[in-house]
């Protein structure tokens, strides 16, 4: 399959997956703590305020399992595993920054509409 054959619009695609565990809060998160290069574990949950260990194991697998993170397991004592962005895990820094942008420069009005849309829905 060529890359022009993947349309997430069709129900089919495996794209729709990808794009459904790119778009989560824990990924974006995790991408953009990794974006300055490798972290330790505890690192990255010291970073990403509010993440369990459970969400972030589970984050950190499946970007591994998507090729976007690389786990790196060093032979030392007391053993030491770093996380690193791959290739294509970094060409996802810049658009992640932007959205992150995006959504922190709209917040105000985000929280202005909602606050709009729950009172005239409550009358």
């Amino acid at each position: 399959m060529s890359e022009l054959a993947f349309d997430p619009y069709s129900r089919g695609c495996p794209s729709r997956r990808l794009l459904n565990q790119i778009g989560e809060l824990w990924t974006v998160l995790v991408v953009g703590a990794l974006a300055d290069g490798a972290l330790r574990f505890k690192e990255i949950g010291e970073r990403v305020d509010g993440v369990s260990y459970r969400m972030l194991t589970q984050t950190l697998r499946t970007l591994e399992r998507d090729g976007l993170v690389t786990r790196t397991q060093y032979a030392e004592i007391p053993p030491r595993v770093e996380y690193e962005l791959t290739e294509t895990g970094r060409e996802l820094i810049v658009p992640l920054r932007e959205l992150e942008i995006w959504a922190t420069s709209h917040m105000a009005d985000i929280l202005a509409a909602r606050k709009h849309f729950d009172e005239a829905a409550g009358q």
